[in-house]
């Protein structure tokens, strides 16, 4: 059986359990510039503070036991700590000659962990996280020239190529396409998983989540959550999801919009609640459960975890108050096809 059947199979049965978030976890080891150096990279020309991507290198530890500690609170799937982890994002640190070796080596100790964890009734996977980059292939960085672009779409391309190419070498399951603010990032993004897939002759399963900024109910670039989901339904994922910036409150109606017109199975991971003045996250555990487990009563979701604030105590709760709820079911593609006027996919 492929990853793709087990994962179709447990997501019809029960509601999946994503991870939590990885930089909060980091953030609670207060790691010094010289923790993140390591040795490796002790004289580092600049400072490296900040480049969580970094530490599967030079703590390696620190990142299987946070890892554990979601997969022993009840996760299915875990996300490898590679969100910055291209050569776009790691120029900030002229690291891009090692993000290669950062990609391999996240997905190495993520399925390592998984491997522990795993049993016959319970199997864990590991989801190769691509993100965002911190570069925008549709918005002007500057005011005054509305077509300046930082980025093109082939330098994403070749960026995600790498990632993606290294992620499957180091052992992922999934590939994770996060926090899209930039429908035209993601669409680079999905071209070169699917140009690795062909290279490699493998085929992974893949997972979309998007971004809703904010009240606007648009991600960055623009988008509503339905123009967002239609402008890669071409790429029939795995799951289609929403991700980051809002808390559970907030963030309800762009899950329930998705999962009236989504195909595939519908994955969502909220922050924990909106960031105080100090930047810090407020919604205890128990209290977004109760969102969450309203979301799956609702029969919204297929897929939930949590994101930025959240940690272990987190998505332990969402495991407890979703078990034993149906999960979301998928329509009847060709009856709602037709129905549209829309050809159906073969699948």
């Amino acid at each position: 059986m492929t990853t793709l059947s087990k994962l179709s199979t447990l997501a019809k049965e029960r509601i999946l359990i994503l991870d939590g978030a990885m930089g909060t976890m980091i953030q609670e080891r207060q790691f010094s510039e010289e923790d993140y150096r390591g040795e490796q990279f002790a004289n580092w020309h600049c400072d490296v503070k900040g480049n969580n991507d970094l530490l599967v290198l030079t703590q390696p530890e620190a990142i299987k036991a946070i890892h554990a500690a979601y997969f022993a609170a009840g996760a299915d799937i875990i996300e490898t700590n590679t969100f910055n982890a291209t050569t776009i994002a790691m120029a900030d640190y002229d690291m891009q000659d090692i993000a290669k070796d950062i990609n391999i080596a996240a997905a190495r100790i993520a399925k390592e962990v998984a491997l522990e964890y795993s049993t016959p009734e319970k199997p864990r996977f590991v989801a190769g996280v691509l993100g965002p980059t911190n570069r925008t292939a549709s918005i002007s960085p500057d005011v005054n020239d509305p077509g300046a672009r930082n980025v093109t779409f082939d330098e994403l391309v070749a960026a995600y190529e790498e990632a993606t190419e290294a992620l499957i070498f180091g052992g992922v399951d999934i590939i994770m396409l996060e926090t899209i603010f930039d429908t035209l990032n993601a669409k680079a993004a999905a071209y070169a998983v699917e140009s690795v897939f062909e290279k490699l002759d493998k085929r992974l399963p893949v997972m979309v989540s998007g971004t809703i900024t904010d009240a606007s109910g648009r991600t960055l670039s623009g988008q509503t959550t339905a123009a967002f989901y239609h402008s890669l339904r071409h790429l029939q994922p795995f799951s289609f999801g929403l991700n980051c910036a809002l808390g559970p409150d907030l963030l309800r109606q762009y899950v329930d919009e998705l999962s009236s017109i989504s195909e595939s199975f519908v994955s969502a991971h909220p922050n924990a609640g909106l960031p105080n003045e100090f930047g810090e996250y407020d919604l205890e555990a128990d209290e977004m459960a109760e969102h969450i487990k309203e979301w799956a009563n609702s029969g919204l979701v297929n897929v939930v975890g949590g994101c930025c604030g959240s940690t272990p105590e987190h998505i332990a709760a969402f495991a407890k108050v979703t078990a034993g709820i149906k999960p979301r079911q998928l329509p009847d593609i060709d009856v709602k096809m037709r129905l549209s006027g829309l050809e159906p996919f073969v699948h």
